[in-house]
């Protein structure tokens, strides 16, 4: 038995439930006569929404693949092999429900020492390999291929990744050692570390092709057969493939230090993932392959054991699995359907809410306001969205005629919404104001119409008090920029009805948005969270530590901006209108900064100014600060506003807010994009001690975003 064998074996008994890949060999005559060829598939023998992943015994099944090959091509049976997947998947990496499992630094340095021992073997084969990335390739899927001789990729694959700096690991079975050997420094740092941290960008087939990660590119349709067809010219001499010669000078240690820069503004050292893949790609300058898969190794199995990517996978299920199932909503099959959609305002907000029911129900959408110019400027600017998707390609003439024909505008309510099924407001945050737009809008529209709030922080109970029917008011709470941010949080109020807030959930899936299930108590969940934080900072700055220490003190966090920077795309009017809010609600908790009070009476709209690029106190602002006497470190800063999010937190969940803290977690990931590697909030605050010392216990339960016990 080999020591391949032996660590799969062993990695294998850790992982019962592994969804296995085949590794299915078959043998065919290439064109032209070129020659006997071994093709290996990858194939888990499910559809492609369960794409082909590599647990230990899939590791296995392809070394056995292997072993035939490699004694065809000694014997002289073949001219080369190659490699592909089942439709629309080529493979996407490692199966991470295998490392959430794995309690000892030696199991987990199996793993990592497995998939390099197979996947090496295919670079040693005495025939030339071929990698045919035909659909999804992500993480060992991309590094299986990268071991091969040459690579073709198909115009359709929809997404390419080495997406493990994401999540908090390294690509750890040759990415990040082959991919700047292949294509150079720079373009692997590009990949590795930048699309990583930019929220796990993919890859089309055309970007892999251009990047030199493959040869030669072919259409969709008929990939496999070109691709077959490019393999026989390559064998036979006909195509020879040349690739750049690597600058391994000043080009090489430049793109790591690129690659440093980036991870800093992104993670700011708080997450080391990024950190370890680029000494790795320092390292590999070398062109030693060896010692840079013994360098990943190492720093697979050390992260595999660290918080960071237990954390890191949490966030990634959360998402994926439970985002797509809400906890607490009701049965699918009471949702009614919606066959149009009113808008009440015309503004900003109430224009991207319409395009996006626009574009995702595609069904009539009617927007209404105070005056036909507000309404013409609220059309307009779903009009000009949709010429700017037609221009960028991704709808044709007929699509963008379509939906223009679909979205208009009406003074009256009456005409808009008299067969309207879901009408949304998006009015002045103002509780008066939207009772009296949800009377109207009762007063026209049909009697199962749905109604909706996009209130950030009012009562939804309240807004619907005074209606003859406030079962069917529901909170439908959207995150700025709509089009980006994937949230929803869905707001029950006291009296909303099953068939309300279950076409709500239905309505949201069809918005491809992240539904969430929230009681109705002030701000809901993320803006009374970020509230709080937000609170504590402008504390300790009206109390006299200085802005910059303030703003420091949170950095290790790894937040995508810093909380005054926030501030500005909020706006601090809005801050400010929900800091009162919530001291309304809970004045022994929130308070209502007086200085913020100050920047927003002087008409400022934030606290910094740009002249050098670089954010610096607007001395306008400074001029107005008023601060007392007590100057804390970064070190004290982060412990108060740390223990007064863990506060709010288990208050929350006592409250019953949300069903449980991942909901808190998932809110903030979708919401406000906080780190996969923080896995939220939560399994941080679990990780540096800060839930107990605030409430005597941890969020979670061991092993659910950390390494099991």
């Amino acid at each position: 038995m080999s020591t391949t064998t032996e660590l799969l074996k062993g990695a294998a008994e850790l992982f019962p439930d592994e969804v296995v890949t085949q590794a299915h060999v078959r043998h065919f005559e290439l064109p032209a006569g070129a020659g006997r060829f071994a093709l290996i598939t990858l194939d888990n023998g499910l559809d492609h929404t369960k794409p082909t992943t590599f647990g230990p015994q899939s590791l296995a099944n392809l070394d056995t693949a292997i072993d035939q090959v490699e004694r065809e091509a000694a014997a002289g049976e073949i001219v080369g092999v190659g490699i592909t997947g089942k439709p629309f998947i080529f493979a996407v990496g490692a199966d991470l429900k295998g490392v959430e499992l794995l309690k000892k630094h030696e199991d987990a340095l199996a793993i990592g020492k497995g998939g390099h021992e197979v996947f090496k073997r295919l670079a040693g084969l005495a025939v030339p390999t071929f990698a045919y990335y035909n659909g999804a390739a992500m993480g060992g899927g991309v590094e299986v291929g990268l071991h091969c001789k040459y690579r073709t990729v198909s115009k359709a694959l929809p997404a390419f990744s080495l997406p493990e700096v994401f999540l908090g690991l390294v690509p750890g079975w040759g990415g990040c050692t082959l991919l700047p050997n292949l294509i150079g420094a720079d373009k692997a740092v590009s990949v590795i570390i930048e699309n990583s941290l930019n929220q796990n960008k993919q890859l089309k087939g055309q970007q892999v092709h251009e990047l030199g990660i493959a040869d030669a590119i072919f259409e969709g349709a008929d990939f496999l057969e070109q691709s077959l067809i490019w393999t026989a010219s390559v064998l036979k001499g006909e195509i020879v493939v040349d690739r750049p010669v690597i600058d391994r000078g000043d080009a090489w240690d430049q793109a790591v230090a690129k690659g440093r820069f980036i991870a800093d503004s992104k993670v700011h050292g708080a997450a080391p993932a990024a950190y370890r893949a680029l000494d790795i790609i320092a390292a590999a300058k070398n062109g030693d392959l060896q010692q840079g898969y013994d360098a990943e190794d190492v720093a697979l199995a050390d992260l595999i054991m660290g918080g960071e990517l237990r954390a890191g996978i949490y966030a990634f299920n959360l998402v994926q699995k439970r985002g797509k199932r809400p906890a607490g909503a009701p049965d699918k099959n009471l949702a009614r359907p919606v066959t149009k959609v009113g808008v009440v305002g015309a503004g900003l907000m109430a224009s991207q809410l319409a395009l996006l029911f626009l574009r995702r129900l595609e069904v009539p959408v009617v927007l209404t306001d105070i005056d036909q110019e507000r309404i013409d400027k609220g059309v307009g600017y779903v009009h000009a969205e949709i010429d700017k998707l037609l221009g960028k390609g991704r709808i044709n003439q007929d699509k963008a005629n379509r939906l223009k024909a679909l979205v208009t505008g009406v003074l009256d309510k009456a005409e808009g919404f008299s067969d309207a099924d879901f009408v949304i407001e998006a009015v002045f945050e103002e509780i008066g104001v939207k009772q009296q737009v949800f009377a109207e809008v009762e007063a026209v529209a049909p009697a199962h119409a749905i109604f909706a709030t996009n209130t950030s922080s009012l009562s939804v109970s309240e807004m619907a008090s005074k209606l003859k029917n406030p079962e069917r008011v529901v909170g439908f709470h959207f995150f700025n920029p709509v089009a980006v941010l994937p949230l929803l949080e869905i707001v029950r109020g006291e009296q909303t009805d099953d068939a309300s807030l279950a076409t709500a959930f239905a309505v949201a899936k069809k918005l491809k948005k992240t539904a969430v299930l929230v009681k109705d108590a002030p701000a809901f969940v993320v803006n009374r969270i970020l509230t709080r934080f937000m609170g504590e900072i402008q504390n300790v700055i009206d109390e006299g530590t200085p802005v910059d220490v303030a703003e420091k003190a949170v950095e290790p966090l790894g937040l995508p901006m810093s909380p005054l920077v926030l501030l500005e795309l909020v706006g601090p009017a809005i801050g400010l209108h929900v800091s009162e809010t919530l001291n309304k609600a809970f004045p022994d908790r929130f308070t209502v900064s007086p200085n913020l009070k100050s920047v927003v009476e002087a008409g400022k709209r934030g606290f910094y100014v740009y002249g050098s690029g670089k954010p610096e106190l607007d001395p306008e602002v400074a001029a107005l600060l008023k601060q007392g006497d007590t100057v804390l470190t970064e070190d004290q800063v982060r412990a108060r506003v740390l223990d007064a999010v863990a506060q709010e937190i288990g208050i929350m969940l006592d409250e019953g807010v949300v069903a449980e803290a991942q909901d808190i977690d998932l809110c903030l990931i979708t919401g406000a994009g906080w780190p996969f590697h923080l896995g939220g909030i939560t399994p941080y605050l679990d990780r540096e001690g800060v839930s107990e010392r605030v409430n005597g216990k941890k969020f979670l339960e061991p092993g659910v975003a950390s390494v099991p016990a």
